[in-house]
């Protein structure tokens, strides 16, 4: 099953129709180190994925020269030896030129002709650098899990902000700011356009400006349906409390029930006896599988003693999250509305992932960021 965004994305394909009378555009330029490889332009389509559009066998000098039919609008392509990758967008008859040698074609290239693409150059590297900085924080074993899941989190967070500002504000008309929205790391979208309401209003921003620039274009419309769908997600809720004072009485807990990965309702009052850890988190987070070892470790442990894990997951992506979690031996849900749910703002969550500990009365007894080391807590309840 695709990812809902990366067809929204195609993050960079052309439109493989091209159409008469409406000029060329031509890419060409040197790709040097490269002789007896095929170099591809392909179109990184909105609905169709990337289509190819032609290629050749590069000679001894690495020279080359694309030129198709201009898309009426703004369209993203891909030049593609092998898995090295440079994105380029198109919109008028401009002529494009990149110069690159094989070995860092997709991260030392550079590229003249298009204010566009050459932007679109700098949030690749600023990509790549994300990557590395999460990657070392996410290896220092001198951290807790959730010390590092929470520099690395602090570290995307500095990057998004960065390229709002420096890269998208006052530009959002422009194909750079839209490939920005849909850069991609870690297997997941950087600019979360489902349950971050700050990403959601750039996501707008840029929706406004595409549909006044191209109206009725395609991408346009694709940006509103994802802005549309952003706003009512994270729309505030008002959250009457008071519903919820007679579970709270009842059980010392705010209960809820969601879907396991069978459509079977799990209620966390049902687990009332015993230990609970209850753990918010996402599947799609970096380290997941390191805190997920972990909680396997604590699991088998004590769950002889009394302790279940109630696991909910605000994941985007239903297909993944059974993925991730079918194998897992403790009470696996799922929380479609992400975010957006009651019980997210009723639990007061600040930061995914965070657990609660209730004792086997079916109170909550406490909060991560409340209590010190998980196994010393759990063994006094136990």
């Amino acid at each position: 099953m695709k990812h809902p965004f990366l067809l929204c994305l195609a993050l960079l394909l052309p439109l493989s129709a091209c159409h008469k009378g409406r000029g060329k555009f031509r890419i060409e330029g040197r790709i040097t180190e490269a002789k007896d490889t095929m170099l591809y332009l392909e179109h990184m389509t909105l609905d169709q994925g990337v289509l190819p559009l032609d290629s050749v066998k590069l000679g001894k000098e690495g020279n080359f020269s694309f030129s198709c039919p201009r898309p009426a609008n703004p369209e993203f392509y891909r030049l593609r030896i092998g898995g090295q990758l440079i994105n380029l967008s198109i919109d008028s008859t401009e002529t494009v030129s990149v110069s690159a040698s094989l070995p860092a074609m997709a991260l030392g290239y550079t590229v003249e002709g298009s204010g566009n693409c050459d932007t679109i150059r700098l949030l690749t590297l600023k990509l790549h650098e994300l990557g590395l900085d999460v990657r070392r924080i996410l290896a220092d074993r001198s951290l807790t899990v959730a010390e590092r899941q929470s520099l690395a989190d602090m570290r995307v967070k500095e990057y998004k902000d960065e390229v709002k500002l420096d890269f998208i504000q006052n530009r959002y008309d422009q194909a750079s700011s839209y490939f920005a929205m849909f850069q991609m790391y870690g297997g997941k979208l950087v600019f979360n356009p489902v349950s971050d309401a700050s990403d959601v209003t750039w996501f707008s921003a840029i929706a406004n400006a595409w549909e006044d620039r191209w109206p009725g274009s395609p991408r346009a419309e694709n940006l509103r349906n994802i802005a549309l769908r952003g706003h009512a997600n994270t729309r505030r809720k008002v959250v009457e409390l008071s519903l919820d004072d007679e579970r709270v009485t009842e059980t010392g807990i705010i209960d809820m029930a969601f879907p396991d990965i069978n459509g079977a309702e799990q209620r966390l009052g049902q687990l009332k006896g015993k230990v609970v850890l209850l753990d918010f988190t996402a599947y799609s987070l970096p380290d997941t599988q390191q805190r997920t070892l972990e909680l396997r470790e604590l699991y088998s442990k004590y769950h002889p003693q009394g302790l279940e894990i109630y696991q909910v997951s605000l994941d985007t992506d239903e297909h993944y999250w059974k993925t991730m979690c079918r194998q897992l031996p403790w009470v696996c849900v799922w929380d479609k509305e992400g975010a957006a749910n009651d019980i997210v703002s009723l639990y007061a969550l600040r930061q995914l992932p965070t657990w609660f500990l209730i004792d086997r009365n079916s109170d909550l007894v406490g909060r991560q960021e409340l209590l010190g080391d998980l196994e010393t807590e759990l063994r006094k309840l136990l």
